[in-house]
C-alpha cells in the first residue's frame, strides 16, 4: 500500500527528504528526563518577542473566532512606512518558507532549473525539487578562502545559469554558514543575471548585520526589476512561534505571488505582533547588541580552544569539531545542551550554535568543554 502511494507522488516529491528541525526541549525532556536545558539549535532570540507584540497578542485573543484580514492591512501599512513602498509590492506569508512555496509555485516546474550556491537554506532545494524543477547547485568558495569561506561563488553561481533558469536563490547572510556578501559584489552578480530570471534575496538575518558594506536589498529594487526581497519575525523580532514574513518586489512579481497565496495567511495573532514589534526599535537594538557582544564570545571561546570557526555577522556560529558532527551533538544532549548537526548540507564535522543568553552561553561552554575534552 505505501509503495503504491509512492509512486503515485509527484516524480519531485518521491525522492525528498523532509526538513529536520532543530530538536525541541520538550522531546529532549521525554527521551532524557532532563530537566536544565538549554536549546541552541534554531536562531532564535533569546530575548523573546517584544513586549509591545506581548500585550498586542493578549488584546487580540478575544477576536479569535473571527477570520484574519485577509489582505494584511495594519501590518502592510507598517512595513510600507518603514520600507518606503506601495502595498503592492508587498507579500505576506506564514514565515519566509511559506514565501518560498508560492515562489516555487509560480515560477517552477519540469523544463526549469533554479540556481543556489552549496552549504545554503535547505528549503531551496525542497521546495524546487517538489515542483518538478532542475536543482544547480554552485560550488562555494573553499574553506580556506580568505575572506569568506564556505561562501557564496557568485562566479560559479552566474555560470550554472542558462536560458531555463527561472529562480536564483542568494541568502545574504547565510544560513547555516553565516557569510555574506557586500554591495558591490551582489550589485555586479545583479547585473550579470537576466531580466527574465527572478533573483531571490533571503534576508531573514538582515537585522543582525552591522557591517558597514552590507546591502539592503531594499534599496536596490528600484534598479533591478528582477529582484525580490524576503524577510522574517522569526529571527530578530523574536517571533518565530507564530510565523509570519514577507517579501518586497515589484507589483508585477508580487501580483502573481498573490494569485496562488491562500486566503488568510498569516494568522490573526502573527499580524497584530509582527505591526506591534515594528514599531519596538528598542527591542530590536537590545537584541542587536546582546547578540555582537555574546557572538564575539563566542567565536573567540572556540578559537581559543583550538577550534575553526565560518566567520559570522548572524546569532549563530558554526564550528568545526574534527570530528563527526552528529556525535558531538548526541553527545552534547546528554549534557542538556541541544545545538543543530549541520552535516546534511556537506559540513560532516560542523555543527551551528545559536548565540544565546550569556548564562546559557556559558552552558554550552561547560558542555562542550566535557564533550570535546577540552581544558579552558
Amino acid at each position: 500500500m505505501a509503495k503504491r502511494f509512492l509512486e503515485q507522488a509527484l516524480p519531485g516529491v518521491q525522492s525528498l527528504k523532509p526538513y529536520e528541525p532543530g530538536k525541541p526541549i520538550s522531546e529532549l525532556q521525554r527521551e532524557l528526563g532532563l530537566d536544565d536545558i538549554v536549546k541552541l539549535a534554531s536562531n532564535e532570540n533569546p530575548l523573546g518577542p517584544s513586549p509591545k507584540a506581548q500585550a498586542a497578542i493578549r488584546d487580540a485573543v478575544g477576536d479569535l473566532a473571527l477570520y484574519p484580514d485577509g489582505n494584511g492591512f495594519d501590518l502592510k501599512r507598517a512595513l510600507c512606512e518603514k520600507h518606503g513602498v506601495d502595498a503592492s509590492q508587498i507579500t505576506l506569508g506564514t514565515g519566509s518558507d511559506h514565501i518560498l512555496e508560492l515562489i516555487a509555485r509560480v515560477f517552477l516546474g519540469p523544463g526549469r532549473n533554479v540556481v543556489f550556491s552549496k552549504y545554503a537554506f535547505a528549503i531551496y532545494a525542497i521546495v524546487s525539487q517538489a515542483a518538478g524543477a532542475e536543482l544547480r547547485v554552485a560550488s562555494a568558495l573553499p574553506e580556506d578562502h580568505a575572506d569568506m569561506p564556505y561562501g557564496h561563488d557568485l562566479e560559479a553561481m552566474a555560470a550554472e545559469i542558462d536560458e531555463n533558469t527561472r529562480v536564483v536563490f542568494i541568502a545574504n547572510p547565510n544560513n547555516p554558514t553565516g557569510t555574506w556578501l557586500d554591495r558591490a559584489r551582489l550589485e555586479a552578480f545583479l547585473k550579470r543575471v537576466p531580466s527574465d530570471c527572478l533573483v531571490v534575496l533571503d534576508e531573514a538575518y538582515f537585522e543582525y548585520v552591522e557591517e558597514a558594506d552590507y546591502p539592503d536589498g531594499q534599496s536596490l529594487l528600484a534598479s533591478y526589476p528582477n529582484l525580490l526581497v524576503m524577510r522574517t519575525f522569526s529571527k530578530a523580532y523574536g517571533l518565530a512561534g507564530i510565523r509570519v514574513g514577507y517579501a518586497l518586489a515589484s507589483a508585477e512579481i508580487t501580483d502573481l505571488l498573490n494569485r496562488v497565496r491562500l486566503a488568510f495567511h498569516p494568522n490573526s495573532l502573527a499580524q497584530v505582533a509582527a505591526t506591534a514589534a515594528l514599531a519596538d526599535e528598542d527591542h530590536i537594538r537590545q537584541s542587536v547588541d546582546m547578540n555582537r557582544e555574546e557572538l564575539a564570545k563566542m567565536q573567540s571561546g572556540l578559537r581559543e580552544r583550538g577550534f575553526t570557526t565560518i566567520p559570522s555577522v548572524c546569532n549563530f556560529v558554526t564550528v568545526d569539531t574534527g570530528r563527526p558532527a552528529r556525535e558531538v551533538f548526541q553527545a552534547l544532549l546528554k549534557q542538556g545542551v541541544i545545538v543543530r548537526p549541520v552535516d546534511a548540507y556537506g559540513l560532516p564535522t560542523h555543527i551551528r550554535v545559536s548565540v544565546g543568553l550569556p548564562r546559557e552561553n556559558e552552558r554550552f561552554f561547560q558542555a562542550f568543554d566535557a564533550v570535546m575534552g577540552v581544558s579552558a
